[in-house]
């Protein structure tokens, strides 16, 4: 299959037509997922004259298969999992209890690196476009969905170049729009529509951000 995106900052560009209601809008905040959706979150923020923040998002790999999403976590608060792959997996809650034991103890890690404060209330009351590379499961988006929710936003956009067709079902109860360029069924990973997908290093984030 040929690939649709040349890297993830063609892919931000490529969305900001549809999101150009946006402009200059008073309120409102592009906040973009660790890693790769800060980079194409930057070009729309850029594009719409508007904040970018970033939220770290940790997905947890399923126990000896770490790429399969079987959740997301943003902290203690915000988890989400994916009760069937729970159970297809038979996690128990002991082993639920160590890998969200990891992974925050890694978003904390990296929002020190970003220096990431408390953001709770600079996301209250606004409306906030949330930007990501690409949605397979979903696990990340719906777990930042979770968290933004709790802190109160306004509105939550989702963001992306492409979604897979059955994810974009399941998780268009959790945002107030979604907005995409493509949904797909043929979707194994995200990778899979870009000519470059390298990895995104904590120091790139780091620059985008200017800290």
């Amino acid at each position: 299959m040929v690939a649709m995106f040349e890297d993830r900052e063609d892919a931000g560009l490529r969305l900001c037509p549809k999101l150009k209601k946006f402009l200059n809008k008073k309120d409102c905040i592009v906040i973009g997922l660790t890693r790769g959706g800060v980079v194409t979150a930057k070009e729309i923020s850029s594009f719409l004259k508007l904040p970018l923040r970033v939220l770290v998002v940790k997905k947890i790999g399923a126990p000896g298969n770490p790429e399969l999403a079987i959740g997301a976590i943003v902290s203690s608060k915000d988890t989400y999992w994916d009760l069937k792959l729970l159970r297809s997996f038979k996690v128990s809650e002991i082993e639920k209890k160590v890998l969200v034991f990891r992974k925050l103890k890694e978003v904390s890690a990296l929002q020190k690196i970003l220096k990431i404060k408390n953001q709770e209330k600079e996301f209250k009351n606004k409306t906030v476009i949330l930007v990501d590379d690409g949605v397979a499961t979903g696990a990340s988006v719906i777990a930042a969905a979770k968290y933004l929710k709790r802190v109160k936003a306004k509105n939550i956009i989702l963001a992306a170049p492409v979604i897979a067709a059955d994810t974009l079902v399941n998780i268009n109860r959790y945002f107030d729009t979604v907005i995409y360029l493509e949904k797909r069924k043929d979707f194994y990973a995200v990778g899979q529509f870009y000519y470059n997908f390298d990895e995104i290093s904590d120091e790139k984030v780091a620059r985008i951000l200017g800290v």
